[in-house]
């Protein structure tokens, strides 16, 4: 670049040259990209690793927003060398906020205690140099124009909320599919140097520091570009215990599969969904009692919808049934029901139930779903419904149990239909339980009353090793019989003395006390952190 695109540290009232003034509007767009990238993935990062989504991106937008104005505040102490300033934050926010992902897993693998106190130390840290970069930019751009300094506000500003959009909408659909959460932050983190290498063009002199250390934040960014599959894949096998054998970050969520011996399980964001070696006792009483409770009135259950599910473990149970003739399975995530087909350890385990010519998969949100008018190739009503979803560890999680999730789910069954929703823990979370099984009894709508009196609610209960006590609820529009069920079909964990028991409960599980769970009050989602809080603080 020649002397009249660069910028004089030594006038701090000279006027930027027009190019180098371009090169500093676009820097405002790509440092603001950044900064909301590292916020959405910090908050990906901690929702994986502690849970509940909601509390975690909301302490961290919080944890970020007063951090940026701590920095803004800390920006008017900056009076000379303004561009240089900008250069150094520019390194520094790029270092940190590229390596803060990796950093994050490791302090979740080898130090949980500190977990708190580092992943907060370094959101305040880069929120605070993301807070001084603004206004930095401002009075940069502001110098010597003849316009009011609100003029170069406007255009900074501008700027900084239009590249905020373009981060908001790369993160989930370019950045998490395509790159996944570290190596997301990586890159971003790259791009933050890339400025700062086009700020150090600008500079007249005093270059030569700043490049030394830009080059040095680039040869360690670049590192962990290069190795972050391995790192995380190494953190992951610590965080679980058992060797890692698929990771992968989707649109929805973290998916991670492990291994030890002949027992495989799958993680969603940290939770576990199964383990191989006990699951037949946790899908046979998800799937068996419902489709003989149909059998019991005297019909044959043919028309199938499996909510979740997307492991077709479910779905392999459902299909054991000759008579069923349409199953439908609706999963949100395609990414699960794509690895639930092509790997032959899932394969082996679900028994191609996917792609079951009688199987179709819908990708879409339950709720949204059965809300939606019935899609007229799929069928309107419904012999059997399973809920087989997530626990309701999060407010948004606890819509899908909530009493008007359930009211649109019993509109879509048949007159002799039955729908089971599994419902965690009546020993860990007893009263989120019961909160399942009373939501279920006052989802009551008109056309739903019948001359046996509405919906009729059974819970039950089984034994499963690898998550303890778990439990369940069935409704119906007719009274079910739970002596009167049989087995009628090959499995590895009922027969019918122990179908007959699942729905007897001893005292320490007995009925509580509880509220109905509804959208507008999720007091559903506060039984379950209570419950589970109290077993894994």
């Amino acid at each position: 670049m020649n002397d009249g695109s660069r910028v004089s540290p030594a006038d701090p009232e000279a006027a930027v040259p027009r190019r180098a003034r371009i090169v500093l509007l676009a820097s405002v767009f790509i440092v603001a990209s950044c900064g909301l990238v590292y916020e959405l993935v910090a908050g990906a990062v901690s929702s994986y690793l502690r849970g509940d989504a909601v509390t975690q991106f909301s302490l961290v937008i919080g944890v970020f927003l007063s951090a940026m104005g701590v920095g803004s505040y800390l920006a008017q102490f900056v009076r000379r060398n303004l561009l240089a300033t900008f250069v150094e934050i520019e390194i520094w926010v790029g270092l940190v906020g590229g390596a803060s992902s990796m950093v994050t897993f490791a302090v979740g693998a080898f130090a949980e205690d500190l977990f708190a106190p580092v992943f907060y130390g370094l959101c305040s840290a880069i929120g605070i140099l993301v807070g001084i970069e603004i206004p930095l930019l401002v009075r940069i751009l502001g110098r010597g124009r003849k316009e009011t300094a609100g003029a170069a506000l406007s255009e900074v500003l501008a700027l900084d909320y239009l590249g905020a959009l373009v981060g908001a909408l790369a993160f989930p659909f370019l950045a998490l599919p395509w790159l996944g959460l570290t190596r997301s932050s990586v890159v971003f983190g790259l791009m933050n140097l890339a400025v700062a290498g086009v700020g150090i063009l600008l500079l007249r002199e005093g270059r030569s520091g700043p490049t030394l250390r830009l080059a040095t934040a680039t040869v360690l960014l670049l590192l962990c570009l290069a190795q972050s599959a391995r790192w995380v894949g190494f953190l992951e096998d610590i965080l679980y215990q058992d060797q890692v054998v698929f990771a992968e970050d989707s649109e929805y969520q973290r998916i991670v599969l492990t291994r030890w011996r002949h027992d495989v399980r799958l993680y969603l964001n940290g939770h576990l969904q199964f383990s191989s070696v006990d699951e037949a006792r946790y899908h046979e009483s998800l799937v068996i009692p419902a489709m003989e409770a149909v059998r019991a009135t005297g019909a044959a259950p043919k028309t199938v919808l499996i909510l979740g599910g997307g492991d077709g473990l479910a779905a392999r149970e459902v299909l054991s049934y000759g008579s069923v003739e349409r199953v439908v399975l609706v999963d949100l995530d395609p990414k699960v029901t794509e690895l639930a087909r092509q790997r032959d350890d899932l394969v082996a385990l679900n028994r191609g139930s996917l792609d079951a010519p009688s199987l179709q998969v819908v990708h879409d949100d339950a709720f949204r779903f059965l809300r939606a008018a019935p899609d007229p190739e799929l069928p309107a009503f419904y012999d059997v419904i399973l809920a087989d979803l997530p626990d309701p560890s999060t407010p948004t999680l606890a819509k899908l149990y909530s009493r008007a999730f359930y009211a649109s789910a019993l509109r879509r069954l048949s007159r002799h239909g039955v729908l089971v929703t599994q419902a965690t823990s009546p020993f860990f979370a007893r009263q989120a339980f019961w909160s399942v099984v009373e939501t279920l009894r006052n989802s009551r709508a008109a056309e739903l009353e019948t001359e046996v009196g509405g919906v009729h609610v059974l819970p039950y209960h089984v034994h499963v090793p690898s998550f303890g006590e778990w439990g369940f609820a069935m409704a119906s529009l007719r009274p079910v019989d739970p002596l009167a069920l049989s087995v009628s079909t090959s499995t590895r964990f009922l027969d019918d003395d122990t179908l007959h028991a699942l729905f007897v409960f001893p005292k320490d599980l007995a009925p509580v006390p509880v509220a109905v769970n509804r959208l507008e009050d999720p007091v559903l989602f506060r039984y379950y952190e209570k419950g589970w809080g109290a077993f894994h603080p």
